[in-house]
This record gives C-alpha cells, structure tokens and sequence, in this order.
C-alpha cells in the first residue's frame, strides 16, 4: 500500500460539497421543470392534450425521476459526511481539524477561516498542509487507489 498525496485527499476532501452541489442542481431542475409546467398551464397543460384531457405523464416521469435522483444524493451526501468529518476528526490537532472543517464541509475561503479562527491567511495555509500531511483517508478510499 503506497502513500496518499494531498491531490488524492483533497479529491476526497471536496466530496461533500460536490455533492452539495448535485443536490442544489437537481433542486434547480426540479423547479425549473415545475415553473415549465405551471407556464404551460394556461396553454395545453404542459402536456398532450384533446379537447380538454391532457396527458402528463411525461412530466410526471420527469417530476418522479428527478425527485429520485435527489433523494438519492440527499443520502449519499449523509454518507459522505461521515467518511469525511470521521477522517478529519481522527486528526489529533483541533486547529488543523477546523481548517478542515471550514473548507471542505462549511465551503469557507481561505480568509473567511482566517477571520473565524482570529489568525492570519498564511497560518490557515499553514496548517491546512500540515493538516493534509496528518489526514488518514478510509481504507476503502486507499484501496480504489490501489
């Protein structure tokens, strides 16, 4: 088993808020979708329409999948959670531990973690290495990598 550079933990670090980041997507989907439907409204329904029966089942499914997919992310960013704040908090310095915290779970810049912990950039970039150095990912992380 070989070594874990910072590329690979960062990789692993931002994968709660990528997934944020679906969920937000999906939920923008999903309005958009809702906002295409209630436009469509006045005219045909948003569906194929005779006379006055329309069909909606295509944005019914669309509806239904879309709110699959973001149930799904919803859990899987729980999981992710876990993974990423049980590595973080298995770092036995706090400072470096809410470095971590702030960036790759809170989504905070550099100097908004500088402010909040009443120190200055170039110690938050500091300790964010040495946090780095000192990160254990999952086994199951290092063994995908293998």
């Amino acid at each position: 088993m070989g070594t874990v550079d910072n590329e690979e933990k960062k990789k692993f670090l931002r994968g709660y808020r990528d997934s944020v980041r679906r969920i937000k997507r999906i939920g923008a989907e999903i309005d958009e979708l809702r906002t295409m439907r209630m436009g469509t409204s006045a005219g045909n329904g948003g569906g194929r329409c005779k006379g006055r029966k329309c069909d909606l089942s295509g944005y019914a499914a669309s509806l239904d999948r879309l709110e699959r997919d973001l149930e799904e992310e919803r859990k899987g960013r729980v999981r992710v959670y876990e993974r990423i704040t049980e590595a973080i908090n298995g770092l036995e310095d706090t400072k470096e531990q809410d470095v971590l915290f702030y960036r790759y779970i809170k989504g905070m810049t550099w100097w908004e973690i500088a402010e909040k912990m009443l120190y200055s950039e170039r110690w938050v970039y500091m300790a964010h290495g040495r946090a780095l150095t000192h990160l254990e990912l999952p086994k199951e992380c290092i063994e995908l990598q293998s």
